[in-house]
């Protein structure tokens, strides 16, 4: 096989592993798998890439393929394969997105070209030749048929089916797969989707725990796992800063050069810019103020009390860890429904997804709720609910108005409406599930109590309508008022609306070849769930490729 020449600027060259070197030597041209004495070296990563042109074409990019097992004249544009990311013997897959050239004609020249990257740590990182997809390297030229902006859940399950539509394209992270997971999430976090329902695009799942819940380092596997098996050509440490149109294509300034491409489909999420109160800032500068995205553990903040400011997921999960340690909380609740977590039989999630919940287009969510409201409050593992929470030692109060003149903080006389409100939903959903259970002839249980709906609620007595901090002892605030998305740096006239966020009809932007994909209630209430990426990739994909 041909080295690229260390003499080209994309290439760091090194003296050849011989595990590298064992590697290549076990591909052939029509190689389907790599030795089995080879062991998947999770995290490393090894992936062969090689650039293709028709006869006579200069190259836009990158480097030539040196030899052709197809038809003649019929060369790919680029595909790779990987190594690792599977336990036991190792894995090759095939990334399968040949390019289309000269008519109907597919290459099946396999990567028998020029290029090994590695990327890691450890023994395999300190051999063979270290380089960038050349395509990350352009500055203009060459014109993806897509980017894809983010490796979470959606950026991920859109580029599996970019690739198996044969649409070449990158997928652009600004740090990790899943960043946004591992960077914004406590280190308790667990899932709200069991774990039947957290699956990715093509893949079911056959563990022995279908109703538990993954962590967050957990998901984050799952995946990078997914991104390994599949072969997608991620691009880590690679943030947008600018995404313009010029020319009938799309410009992306990156951290790593300029790209180009066709469609861009922005998967960098609608959910993780936390909003505090303008007001909060006024509060002493001796309180340590923190958001929900910024939480790690109890253990993080100082001694003392701590307030919990929203009643929705965030806030009352955080205010449960906080409480099972032994911390005197304070949690400013707020309007916001609640699910059991189980509910005959089954999780609630598999009722809702069953029975059409989920499926409610987003235009009758906004008719029955007069907006989009925030999701009901699930538990990961058991239901939370404001009666279990003040059981548990939890204060009660009030929704969160503001400051008063001396600096203490003023709450709404509201506590026990917003109890209410919350068990009416869960009432509600189970009224659904009921009725669909009836309809359908299902031989669901009866329902069984749930402690944390039985329980009494304990109120402050008398109600507090002013908090003092500092004689309350309260040193930490944790604010849990909600997420926004930051798409500050499109820099694409109607693709925004007044309060910076996407203007779209199903993920589809008004402007020919933008995308949005993951976008909370984008379509249904299933949008922005993990569950929804299986329907809503292929869809946005197909729209792409009709329109290409």
């Amino acid at each position: 096989m041909t080295q690229p020449m260390a003499s080209d600027p994309n290439i760091t060259a090194r003296p050849m592993h011989p595990t590298a070197t064992r590697l290549i030597s076990s591909i052939g041209c029509l190689g389907n798998k790599l030795a089995d004495n080879v062991r998947a070296l999770r995290p490393y990563q090894i992936t062969l890439r090689r650039i293709c042109r028709l006869d006579g074409e200069p190259p836009g990019f990158g480097w030539t393929c040196g030899r052709s097992s197809g038809p003649t004249g019929a060369l790919c544009e680029r595909h790779s394969l990987k190594f690792g990311h599977r336990r036991g013997p190792a894995a090759l897959a095939n990334r399968n997105a040949l390019g289309q050239s000269d008519g109907n004609r597919r290459c099946w020249t396999h990567c028998h070209g020029q290029g090994l990257m590695l990327r890691g740590a450890g023994e395999i990182a300190g051999g063979g030749a270290i380089m960038r997809s050349p395509q990350q390297m352009t500055d203009g030229g060459d014109v993806l048929d897509a980017v894809v902006i983010g490796a979470g859940w959606a950026g991920l399950g859109v580029s599996y089916w970019l690739a198996r539509r044969g649409l070449r394209h990158s997928v652009l992270e600004r740090g990790r797969i899943g960043e946004t997971w591992l960077a914004q999430r406590w280190d308790s976090f667990r899932m709200n989707t069991p774990n039947v329902q957290t699956v990715m695009p093509g893949d079911c799942y056959d563990g022995p725990d279908p109703d538990g819940a993954l962590t967050r380092d957990q998901f984050v596997t799952l995946l990078e796992d997914f991104a390994g098996r599949n072969a997608l050509p991620i691009e880590p440490d690679t943030a947008v800063s600018e995404l313009t149109h010029e020319n009938g294509a799309y410009r992306l300034t990156t951290s790593h050069g300029t790209l180009w491409a066709r469609n861009v489909i922005v998967a960098s999420g609608s959910l993780n810019c936390p909003v505090r109160p303008v007001w909060a800032t006024a509060l002493s500068p001796a309180l340590h103020q923190i958001d929900a995205s910024g939480y790690r553990s109890a253990a993080d903040l100082p001694d003392g009390a701590v307030l919990v400011v929203g009643g929705g997921q965030s806030g009352v999960q955080i205010a449960e860890e906080l409480a099972d340690v032994g911390r005197t909380v304070f949690l400013a609740t707020s309007r916001v429904g609640r699910l059991p977590r189980r509910y005959r039989g089954r999780d609630i999630m598999v009722w809702l997804l069953e029975s059409g919940f989920l499926d409610v287009r987003r235009e009758e969510v906004i008719r029955l709720a007069g907006r989009i409201p925030p999701r009901g409050v699930l538990g990961s593992m058991h239901t939370i609910s404001l009666q279990a929470l003040s059981a548990q030692g939890v204060v009660l109060l009030g929704r969160l108005t503001g400051i008063e003149d001396g600096g203490s903080l003023s709450f709404a006389d509201d506590l026990e409406a917003n109890a209410r409100f919350a068990d009416e939903a869960s009432e509600n959903v189970k009224r659904h599930v009921d009725d669909y259970i009836s309809r359908a002839g299902i031989d669901a249980p009866v329902a069984e109590p749930d402690p944390a709906e039985t329980v009494a609620m304990r109120q402050p007595n008398p109600t507090i309508g002013s908090l003092d901090l500092s004689r309350s002892g309260v040193t930490s605030v944790v604010w849990c008022t909600g997420f926004r998305g930051d798409f500050s740096w499109m820099r694409l006239p109607g693709a925004l609306d007044s309060a910076g966020q996407p203007v779209h009809a199903d993920g589809v932007a008004a402007l020919p070849g933008l995308y949005f994909a993951g976008l909370d209630f984008a379509s249904t209430r299933k949008s922005g769930i993990i569950l929804a990426i299986a329907e809503e990739a292929p869809r946005l994909v197909e729209h792409i490729a009709r329109h290409s």
